[in-house]
């Protein structure tokens, strides 16, 4: 099968689960899909066919395909919701600093995806 080149920006990503002894690839714009297979390789490369197969079913029923990730741009901001108790000891924890509670924020969560 002729892999379509858009789903090669797509996220991607082979990750070993006890539960089933097996690799299982992964896309991150395609949650619901996956792929098993004995071997990291197989694993991604089934994974590439069912998302490839998955883009032509969408566009030949009109659906919306996901804009890969990479492709998206992304402000800077989001909004999140804490309860009362959290906010509070984030705000006491930034004044401690001499920062302000979005740079304290910002700079918890980059050590947390890093």
């Amino acid at each position: 099968m002729k892999r379509q080149k858009e789903i090669d920006h797509y996220t991607y990503r082979v990750i070993w689960s006890d539960e089933d002894k097996q690799f299982v690839g992964l896309c991150a714009e395609f949650p619901s899909l996956s792929w098993l297979a004995s071997a990291q390789e197989e694993a991604l490369r089934g994974i590439l066919k069912v998302v490839a197969n998955a883009v032509k079913d969408m566009k030949s029923n009109d659906e919306t395909v996901p804009e890969p990730i990479c492709s998206r741009r992304y402000s800077g901001k989001f909004m999140v919701r804490v309860p009362p108790e959290v906010h509070r000891q984030l705000a006491l924890d930034a004044a401690e600093e001499d920062i302000s509670l979005n740079r304290l924020v910002s700079t918890r969560l980059s050590k947390q995806t890093s």
